[in-house]
């Protein structure tokens, strides 16, 4: 067979360098790996890999292009058992490749789940991997570097939030030049947005069960190519790839001031369960790739079948270089990390664990915002608030706890306070300052906030599964009428509710994030699991945007922007009066017993200049304002003539904010 000059085993993938393309594949397990080369017509031609550096398998291809489709056949044993699943008939992708040709199907030649190996090629089938020229003109882009204590994140889907846009030429809706569109960064802007988080833009892969109902996997966490930009995703404008169309986005954002954080995928991969399909790692080093159990099947701690080993110290390089590939070829300013636990496993949850270590100390990563999702369904799999500096965490708790102040009326002022003070039981450790706990009310798995007030429960029938995914326990209220088509009494009451909660939301301390369409009253109609819908149940439907809560919306972040006690990212102490007192509704200092027994009434001072008077009751109240002259603050701003025993009338489930004047 033809062999290749060694080359370099640094950078792993496919690396052009202008006369041709260094490969260089991770395997400690393989005997021989083959580079399959296709030509146009399909043809396949083989050159061995005889480079080893380590584990690296490595090969210098002079001549080669930018667009050559290439594959890698790998070879050693065959014993399930013990993990080892090596099959040359299968044609397997770069764990690095920036890009695929073809898309997973459900051919029989991709599946090898069995004792025996299955010897049908499946070079027909699988998609190719491509070389690519990573270089781009930057021209003068620049990172906003938005101080966390600023930060107001927004969480987007690439295609659902400019699907349906009106204002948004039809041929660029649903894309990356849809989402840089000057009518949809305007919007931004004018709502306050400093950053955006979009869910995976990597190339993904529909699950074989999906393809069978015919439904896609629309949220793309089953990320096929962690260094791929999806190229559905694009419009192909100008004639651009994909790859330069989401560069041009980043770009554009930047100079609005916005910056960009991806949600990134290395806890899983789309090989799913032994059951799917042979594609990338099963086939090039299976237990190099993945955790495994002692009879050789996988640990699925993730739910979704497989879960990476990223301890292994060649793993964690391959983690490293994809954040390296985005932040520096891709210009992006943060990451999200799914299922963030699985980051720190070794097997069990670490925060000293090695790729920790390794994000905290890489140089390109410096300056980076980095979120975790802190939990996996693995033993020890909840860790929120055990992630080391400088992460910040996705907060369940702020979620839920709020959602039981405002919704349930079953969460004591004491700890409705704990959240709305940054989560400081849980976050205030080891160096951490209060932007480590990202408060949200939804997020893309779950309820919108306008289903949070309409539906008791879940309706995910349209997911296929007869209604048994998503989570039952939502603490929602539908406020006596299941659905959205209610009379006007509940629609007002649902109208108070998310005002409030948006009020809590963008006003606590913390890094506020706001789901796209949550400011408008976007519905999934009930569906708490849309992952699989994409459809008009999920894209956003800007026709029918409530404007009034857009303007409250935007109001709520110009206020946060205006207050120190939640911009200067410090914590906040007993008896300092500059940052915070807690009052109760007759504007004195909270006893022990109104903190943890009282009514879920109460006022919060900071900065000394604004109070925050709180009435989560099902009754409207008077509460006696703290000593001084007080003036209602937009967006808060209604009739109301303060007298001298200052009390203001407040409705029910309503927050209301005064100025000091």
């Amino acid at each position: 067979m033809e062999t290749l000059p060694a080359g370099s085993a640094d950078p792993m993938g496919a690396s052009f360098d202008g006369n041709g393309v260094n490969f260089s594949l991770y395997s400690a397990h393989a005997e021989r790996v083959v580079l399959c080369l296709f030509d146009a017509n399909g043809n396949e031609r083989q050159v061995e890999l005889t480079g080893r550096s380590g584990n690296r398998w490595h090969g210098y291809l002079a001549g080669a292009k930018p667009g050559q489709r290439y594959g890698y056949r790998v070879y050693g044993a065959f014993e399930p058992e013990k993990g080892l699943r090596f099959n040359p008939a299968k044609l397997l992708i770069d764990p690095c490749a920036r890009a695929l040709d073809g898309a997973v199907g459900d051919h029989p030649s991709l599946y090898d789940p069995g004792a025996t190996l299955n010897g049908a090629d499946s070079a027909g089938a699988a998609p190719k991997s491509l070389v690519v020229d990573e270089r781009y003109d930057w021209g003068d882009d620049k990172p906003p570097a938005t101080p966390w204590g600023k930060t107001v994140i927004y969480e987007a889907h690439v295609r659902g939030l400019t699907r349906l846009h009106p204002g948004i030429p039809e041929g660029l809706r649903g894309t990356y030049a849809g989402l840089a569109h000057p009518v949809m960064i305007a919007y931004l802007r004018e709502l306050g947005i400093t950053a955006i988080e979009l869910l995976p833009v990597q190339q993904h892969a529909d699950e074989p069960r999906l393809q069978r109902l015919g439904l896609r996997n629309y949220w793309g966490y089953n990320v096929l190519a962690p260094f791929a930009v999806e190229p559905d995703y694009a419009s192909g404008r100008q004639g651009l790839s994909a790859l330069d169309e989401f560069r041009a986005m980043v770009a554009a954002l930047h100079q609005a001031g916005i910056e960009v954080i991806l949600d990134m995928v290395f806890n899983h991969s789309a090989e799913l369960d032994l059951s799917g399909p042979v594609l990338s790692m099963r086939g090039i080093d299976n237990p190099g790739w993945y955790w495994l159990d002692e009879g050789g099947d996988y640990q699925n701690w993730t739910g979704c079948g497989n879960t990476l080993r990223l301890d292994n110290p060649d793993v964690t390089a391959w983690v490293l270089d994809c954040l390296r590939f985005w932040r520096q070829a891709c210009h992006v300013d943060g990451f999200r990390f799914d299922l963030g636990t699985v980051l720190g496993r070794t097997p069990e949850f670490s925060a000293a664990a090695r790729l920790f270590a390794a994000l905290r100390e890489h140089p390109a990563l410096n300056g980076c915002k980095l979120i975790a999702e802190p939990w996996d369904i693995g033993p020890g799999g909840y860790q929120v608030g055990a992630f080391p500096p400088p992460f910040a965490e996705w907060n369940d708790r702020f979620r839920d706890e709020t959602r039981r102040f405002w919704l349930r009326g079953d969460l004591a002022p004491g700890a409705f306070a704990r959240r709305f003070a940054a989560s400081s039981d849980l976050f205030d450790r080891a160096g951490r300052l209060p932007c480590a706990t990202v408060n949200m009310l939804t997020a893309h798995d779950g309820f919108t906030l306008r289903d949070l007030v309409s539906f008791g429960e879940k309706h995910n029938q349209a997911n296929g599964e007869d209604n048994r995914d998503g989570a039952w326990d939502n603490h929602s209220d539908n406020h006596g009428f299941e659905g959205l088509d209610a009379g006007l009494d509940i629609r007002e009451r649902r109208n108070a509710s998310q005002r409030a909660l948006l009020a809590t939301l963008l006003l606590s301390q913390g890094t506020p994030m706001l789901l796209a369409g949550d400011e408008f009253g976007h519905s999934q109609q009930g569906n708490n699991n849309a992952y699989c819908q994409d459809n008009a149940l999920t894209w956003l439907d800007w026709q029918r945007a409530d404007s009034g809560l857009i303007g409250y919306t935007a109001g709520l972040i110009r206020l946060r922007q205006a207050i120190p006690a939640l911009t200067e990212n410090r914590w906040w102490r007993e008896n300092d009066p500059q940052t915070v007192e807690w009052l109760n509704e007759h504007g004195k200092a909270l006893d022990p017993q109104e903190w943890e027994r009282g009514e879920h009434r109460l006022q919060i001072r900071l900065s000394q200049d604004y109070l925050f008077v709180i009435n989560a009751t099902t009754k409207a109240c008077e509460m006696t304002l703290p000593e001084g002259s007080w003036a209602l603050t937009a967006p808060f701003q209604r009739p109301w003539q303060p007298g001298p025993e200052r009390r203001l009338p407040v409705a029910p489930r309503t927050v209301n904010v005064l100025v000091k004047q």
